[in-house]
């Protein structure tokens, strides 16, 4: 059962899957519809969940459940990843690969692999300061607070 992002606890549960493009209007506009139809039916040994998802900066998915009613168990986290697989082949973006690093550079938002991006770091093309968007978090309480933060201040940190 889809509720407002805003309207879930902190302690939330979160999964966020970033784009290795970003997508057009018209994509999101179609993703909107899908994950609307998705979380209204997503549901964990026939409970429906109270979920909710995020579409930022036209490449960034955010899937969250509120669990103080009802888990997302096993299959219900199976179900999710399916169709993020479904999005990747509708769409041919890859949203699952975990070794990939997605930071601001000014306005933009820049995607790069975890070599190229340590590269980077090796060649001071990004700093300790740059915004890096730390996608190992697993709450909304996270989310809220350690989402977009200094390279410095998350996992990144070890590159400089």
């Amino acid at each position: 059962m889809y509720l407002p992002f805003d309207s879930l606890p902190e302690e939330s549960k979160i999964w966020i899957y970033q784009s290795n493009r970003k997508f057009s209007d018209d994509e999101i506009s179609q993703i909107d519809e899908d994950l609307k139809l998705f979380i209204d039916n997503w549901s964990a040994h026939g409970t429906p969940l109270n979920a909710s998802y995020q579409l930022k900066y036209n490449r960034f998915i955010i899937l969250a459940v509120n669990q103080e009613n009802q888990i997302a168990t096993g299959c219900s986290i199976d179900a999710s990843v399916q169709f993020i697989q479904k999005l990747e082949q509708k769409y041919e973006v890859d949203l699952l690969d975990k070794m990939n690093v997605t930071f601001k550079l000014g306005e933009h938002i820049a995607h790069k692999s975890l070599i190229e991006f340590k590269k980077m770091a090796k060649e001071k093309a990004v700093s300790e300061n740059t915004i890096v968007f730390n996608n190992l978090i697993n709450t909304v309480g996270e989310f809220n607070e350690f989402w977009e933060v200094p390279a410095m201040d998350s996992w990144h940190n070890r590159f400089f």
